[in-house]
């Protein structure tokens, strides 16, 4: 059977992290939504997203498909229904299709004239960015019995001091002394090649993932992920970060999630609490306004490529574009288009130029390359987003 994740009506709730992937290439918990469903059923999957996604995140199509909309998580009783599909079934839970079996062109379905199978079960379903940080928790904890099943833990070093040991994972290859683990509220995994330094303090549930790193003295509240090949430092609460980012120097970092590429300057702080403990509001693409989010604690969104300096302050509920930069005295505006240059006293446009010599030497340390699909979908950005840097 072939499958094919698809963005579905939530990949605009979830800009910017979703000007530069598809739904599911998101990550939430330790693994991204796609390296969820690949592992729950054993086979690649390919990706339905916006046309100018789709050099970098092809979509193969044959005779038989199963669609699966990429917000939604995978649960075991999910896949059995999946994998039981007939031709011209769908699964739906309420209002929202979350499978279905086709041999029609996607121009061609109508999911009207489909058999109608609900799903009744609790699922996680990512669709709006706080989402990511909010549902964190359970999606590590979901991943970690995923990935560590009928498998034994690298041993836990002298030098490290444990409770609830039994929920800690770790990777080969791992280096951990003389730090902290504590998994009573959750599960601690530890990835392949990944160190976290002499005097650190964490709190499951924690994912810090192959190749990434927790610099000297941290202190890390979860539920909180930390991506491949990023580092991290100061202290940090609740929070995502996809993969090659860095936050490596003291400062807050809490309820938030940061994108890929992304550099969190030394001394920089984001709020997640009003000082009046209202509701947040956080900047809606769709709507072109700021919308409720139901959260008391909500920070720091911030698309990939995007920067700030040292002692950067951002307001609570924070929306920073794809490859902005950032810098100054004082709180800038809580939306930060994409590819503007600026701060609190305000912002110019950063010319796509200026913004791939950046991209280039900042990811050639990581032995990745721009490549010239790179730019055309950084480009693409760009055009789109004109619009809000003109406000």
């Amino acid at each position: 059977m072939n499958y094919i994740l698809f963005d579905g009506p939530s990949r605009n709730n979830l800009l910017p992290f979703t000007y530069t992937r598809p739904v599911a290439d998101i990550r939430v918990g330790i693994l991204t939504i796609r390296e969820k469903w690949e592992t729950f059923l054993g086979i690649t999957t390919t990706t339905v997203t916006e046309d100018y996604l789709s050099d970098k995140f092809p979509m193969v199509e044959m005779e038989d498909n199963i669609m699966i909309n990429a917000s939604f998580l995978p649960t075991y009783e999910l896949i059995e229904m999946i994998k039981n599909l007939k031709e011209n079934q769908a699964i739906f839970q309420d209002e929202d299709v979350i499978a279905f079996y086709t041999k029609d062109s996607q121009e061609d379905v109508d999911l009207q004239a489909y058999e109608a199978i609900e799903f009744s079960d609790d699922i996680l379903k990512i669709e709006h960015t706080w989402d990511i940080f909010s549902k964190n928790g359970s999606a590590i904890e979901v991943d970690f019995e995923l990935l560590t099943k009928n498998r034994s833990s690298q041993p836990i070093p002298k030098t490290v001091n444990t409770l609830a040991s039994e929920n800690i994972f770790i990777e080969k290859g791992a280096k951990l002394n003389f730090v902290t683990l504590n998994a009573e509220n959750g599960p601690i995994y530890i990835g392949k090649d990944a160190e976290i330094m002499e005097g650190s303090v964490i709190r499951g549930p924690f994912a810090l993932c192959d190749n990434a790193t927790v610099k000297l003295l941290a202190k890390i509240y979860g539920p909180t992920t930390v991506g491949p090949y990023s580092k991290v430092g100061g202290e940090i609460n609740n929070s995502v970060i996809f993969g090659y980012s860095n936050k490596g120097h003291d400062g807050f970092l809490g309820n938030s999630v940061l994108g890929e590429w992304c550099n969190i300057g030394a001394d920089s702080n984001n709020s997640n609490l009003k000082n009046n403990y209202a509701e947040v509001r956080l900047w809606n693409y769709e709507t072109e306004g700021f919308a409720k989010t139901g959260l008391q604690f909500c920070g720091l969104m911030m698309g990939d490529h995007s920067k700030c300096g040292i002692n950067t302050m951002f307001n609570t509920g924070t929306i920073v574009g794809v490859s902005a930069n950032i810098f100054g005295s004082g709180f800038p505006r809580n939306f930060v288009p994409s590819f503007s240059w600026g701060g609190n006293n305000g912002f110019t446009t950063y010319l796509t130029k200026k913004a791939f010599e950046v991209a280039k030497v900042v990811m050639s340390r990581r032995n990745i390359e721009l490549s010239e699909t790179d730019k055309a979908i950084l480009e693409h950005v760009f055009e789109e987003t004109a619009k809000f840097r003109r406000r």
